[in-house]
């Protein structure tokens, strides 16, 4: 591997101020990302769209049940506060995109552009609008059918969680919030909005932008050649992102907070990603937003299935927190308390590794199979420490003895 450049990597404009929670005082900053959320959710979706109505009523919701889980305070928010780090923050998000963002957007208006000069040529255009449409209300809704079964699991099994949960960093938590029907659901609802805000820039696209049946083979190709790419240098472009979501307190506080604020559940898997955290990924970085519909339905469901799949972090619950998984990723331990890794946080060649696992992940590029690398470079980080063996105790007692759900 490369050295990575910690210079930029670890570049901040502004005041730097490590966060991985929310205080009591973060109250109506809080409130003011909720509002943002609310018109981010209406200008994507429109005033009467169903999702707008169950996006506002969620972000509601989370103001609400805030006080419960946090207390809270009145202060000066952050973003009156210091201005100017909102500046720095756009900043950061521009200066980290990637060629394959700028590939993407570039093919996406060449090919309306091509349209526009044709008209006369079988487009089919508003058929294609209507199959984008089909397939964004389809991995919505299936993907939230799936996320509503995970809810009724840990529900059923409310007490299990408590008892797997008290074992572990999250046991101070439980303690000043003790209702773990409230934080089941909290992390419910933190996965739906967060999900409504991360497709909310692929809906606009659908909306905004035409596609072109005779273009499809031709763009299809390019978009997946793009993707291809972008898997290359995804990990490096995660550290830069997430580093700052936990160093620039305005990112952590109105993008990436709401992330860590629930339970390490399955439940709260998107991308990686807050709430307004999802218009920047999706807006301003990942390139699968601007792809043919689809090509981004398929990359879309991949990412946040595979997300749902890798935050599981309460064994014997619906998903499995796969074993072989566990062993090969410590982005469990950011979720228990700990600032590291902060890239995706994988290491595949580790003992014990079932043959069967190593070649399910035969198509990730190595750059995502080694990207605990950047983290050993950069921050010092020690594969082997005793958080991530107690948590693979955890992991051992608990999915072991699992029973069906």
């Amino acid at each position: 591997m490369n050295v990575p450049d910690k210079a930029r990597l670890h570049r901040l404009y502004g005041k730097e101020q490590k966060r991985i929670a929310y205080f009591k005082s973060d109250f109506v900053d809080y409130v003011l990302m909720c509002v943002l959320c609310m018109l981010g959710i209406h200008v994507a979706y429109g005033g009467t769209h169903p999702i707008t109505l169950i996006g506002i009523a969620l972000a509601l919701w989370m103001v609400v049940v805030f006080p419960k889980r946090h207390g809270w305070e009145i202060s000066m928010p952050l973003l009156l506060r210091r201005p100017q780090e909102l500046v720095y923050l756009l900043v950061h998000k521009v200066l980290n995109l990637k060629w394959m963002f700028f590939l993407a957007l570039a093919v996406l208006l060449l090919e309306n552009y091509l349209i526009y000069l044709t008209p006369n040529l079988p487009h089919h255009t508003e058929g294609m609008r209507v199959v984008a449409l089909y397939l964004f209300y389809i991995h919505l809704g299936g993907i939230t059918v799936f996320r509503t079964y995970i809810l009724y699991v840990h529900l059923r099994r409310k007490e299990l969680v408590r008892e797997i949960l008290m074992q572990t960093a999250w046991k101070r938590k439980l303690e000043q919030q003790p209702n773990v029907t409230l934080e089941i659901v909290h992390a419910y609802a933190t996965g739906l909005l967060a999900h409504i805000l991360l497709i909310a820039p692929w809906f606009l696209v659908i909306n905004y932008f035409k596609f072109s049946v005779l273009f499809l083979p031709v763009v299809g190709a390019i978009n997946i050649f793009t993707q291809s790419k972008y898997l290359k240098v995804l990990n490096t472009w995660f550290y830069r992102d997430h580093w700052l979501s936990h160093h620039s307190e305005l990112d952590f506080i109105y993008l990436h907070g709401t992330h860590h604020d629930a339970i390490p559940s399955g439940l709260i898997g998107v991308a990686g990603n807050g709430f307004l955290e999802g218009l920047t990924r999706h807006g301003l970085a990942a390139p699968a937003t601007f792809y043919n519909p689809i090509i981004s339905t398929l990359v879309n469901t991949i990412e946040v299935v595979g997300d749902i799949d890798s935050h599981q972090f309460i064994p014997g619950m619906y998903p499995k927190a796969n074993i072989d998984e566990q062993r090969t990723t410590q982005h469990s331990m950011h979720h228990f308390g700990r600032l590291e890794p902060y890239s995706f946080g994988i290491s595949v060649d580790q003992p014990g590794v079932s043959e069967a696992y190593i070649k399910s992940l035969k198509y990730l590029p190595e750059e995502l199979k080694t990207a605990i690398k950047i983290d050993e470079a950069l921050d010092g980080f020690e594969w082997r420490n005793q958080h991530h063996a107690a948590y693979l105790d955890l992991v051992m007692k608990y999915e072991s003895n699992e029973k069906k759900s």
